[in-house]
This record gives C-alpha cells, structure tokens and sequence, in this order.
C-alpha cells in the first residue's frame, strides 16, 4: 500500500533531502520527516492536523516527530492539530535550515552535490550509523558507530583519499 511504498524511503542507501516550502500536513509533513536532511522555505509550515478528522497520524507521524522534537511539541502538534512555521521548525529541530524560498532548491542541490563528492561509501555508512541512533540504545548505537568506522578504514575509497593507493 501507499504507507509501504512511503517507507521505502527511509531505506534508501543514497540520502535523501527535503525541500518544503508550503504546506506539509499530515502525510506531507510525514513524508518530510523520513527524509534524511530537510531544509524549509521560509514560507512553510509544518503540522499533523489528523486529530481534526478524527483520527491519528498513520505514517509515522507520532514516532518520527516525537524523536525530532520531543515528546512535549509532539504531543501538542498531535492532540491540537497546531501548524508550525519554518522557523520554529528549524529552532525545534524539525528543519535542518530556513531559506529564503528563491534559495531553497539551490541551496538543496547543493546540499546534494556536496554529499555525492565524498565517497559513496563513508555516506552510506555515516547514514547508516545516524539512522541507527533512531532505532537502538546509546550504548549499542556507540558500539554500532565504533564498528563501522572501523570497517570504513578497510575501504578503497578511504585508502585513496589518504594517498595509500
């Protein structure tokens, strides 16, 4: 279904960067938090507005927007249906950055040109090892970190990059 198809985001090996200027309500502000880096216009405003309809957020609402903000901003975003502008998004650490709405696609382009210059690999691992803070404990997030920067020190890439090759 549409809410397994919207997942298949999160499992994408290549970073994905949101871009949101406007409205991202229910689906729409879901679909933004399963984005790797969103950036937001300084026009846009953010919200689960479900609670209005009568029902709750269905894909991942409740979950990705309490671990990006906090339960407290979570709850009141949730149980009032309450929109927030770029600027607090930003502040609450929902958005990454506010642009100016004539600067925002650039600037994530850029974003992304910038990323796709480094080793493919180093990215896939540094994506990896932040998503898994969403998904574990500290400890075996740092046990998980430790491991994988030292896989990383076996790459080709890593090796060229140093001037070992």
């Amino acid at each position: 279904g549409l809410f397994n198809d919207l997942e298949n985001i999160t499992k994408a090996k290549k970073p994905i960067i949101a871009a949101v200027n406007g409205f991202a309500l229910g689906g729409g502000c879901e679909l933004a938090m399963m984005c790797d880096i969103l950036y937001a216009g300084e026009k846009a405003k953010f919200g689960q507005p479900e609670i209005t309809l009568g029902v709750l957020p269905g894909a991942g609402g409740t979950q990705r927007l309490t671990r990006s903000v906090g339960k407290s901003k979570a709850m009141e975003m949730c149980l009032t249906g309450n929109f927030i502008d770029a600027q607090e998004a930003k502040q609450i650490g929902l958005a990454a950055q506010v642009f100016p709405v004539d600067e925002l696609v650039d600037k994530a382009v850029a974003t992304g040109q910038k990323i796709a210059s480094f080793s493919k690999i180093a990215v896939a691992l540094n994506k990896e090892a932040v998503n898994a803070a969403y998904e574990t404990t500290l400890q075996l997030g740092l046990d998980y970190e430790k491991r994988l920067f030292y896989a990383s020190f076996g790459t080709k890439d890593q090796k060229e990059r140093h001037g070992c090759i």
